[in-house]
């Protein structure tokens, strides 16, 4: 028998530039076209979504914790992982290492909120999760381990596809790392073009194996959108 996984299917979901931008401010996109990002994402009935500090603190976060509060390391015994009462079937996950975001809500809509903490953050800040109702994970030190997290979203929270829109350094990581089973792409007829903005994948770091990718479909949306789908074949598979 295939053993079953211990992570949740993950899919990198995300709209691009024909340059392969992902910052979308400013884009010649009819409301139509930009509705398709949703639109596809409904497709995969996933239980949840992922995305890294920087997306979560410019989109959905309510602020930055002060850089003296977040120096505050802890150095003891292991600590658990804090799941909030109520009843959740949707999440929203962000890798938050050094746990810099400020939250006074654990819901993002609809979605209840779920901090991907490295061990070393302190005590003080998960108290002040905790009492907000706002459940975390406390994934390796001093960085996140990605392949512990989401072995965690599967155990903890029951989520079986898991969406990853983050910035170009999150889905480099977890695309080096092994942990993408499909990229799902919504190319638009745009043209970017700006020097320095973010790509869909950008790995920070000295030698980088370029990936190659097996094409599954490619479907023409509204507004010249093209929806493609790629399988992402696990290294060594």
């Amino acid at each position: 028998m295939t053993p079953v996984s211990k992570r949740p299917r993950v899919i990198c979901h995300m709209m691009t530039s024909l340059d392969g931008r992902i910052l979308t401010d400013g884009w010649p996109l009819s409301k139509e076209g930009r509705q398709q990002y949703e639109q596809v994402h409904a497709t995969y009935d996933a239980q949840g979504w992922l995305c890294g500090r920087v997306t979560m603190e410019q989109h959905f976060a309510q602020g930055v914790r002060p850089d003296a509060e977040i120096a505050r390391k802890h150095h003891g015994a292991p600590r658990d992982d804090f799941v909030a009462p109520g009843e959740h079937d949707s999440f929203a996950f962000a890798i938050d290492t050094h746990g810099r975001l400020d939250w006074d809500t654990n819901d993002i809509d609809g979605d209840h909120v779920v901090a991907i903490l490295s061990a070393r953050v302190s005590d003080e800040y998960l108290a002040v999760l905790r009492e907000r109702g706002v459940s975390y994970l406390l994934c390796g030190a001093p960085e996140v381990d990605l392949a512990e997290a989401l072995e965690k979203i599967a155990a903890r929270f029951g989520v079986r596809t898991l969406m990853l829109e983050g910035g170009g350094k999150i889905n480099g990581s977890m695309l080096r790392d092994g942990l993408i089973d499909e990229v799902s792409v919504l190319v638009t007829p745009v043209v970017d073009g700006r020097i320095g903005t973010p790509a869909l994948f950008d790995v920070d770091e000295d030698h980088v194996t370029p990936r190659r990718l097996e094409l599954e479909s490619v479907e023409k949306r509204a507004d010249g959108v093209l929806w493609v789908r790629y399988r992402v074949e696990r290294p060594g598979g």
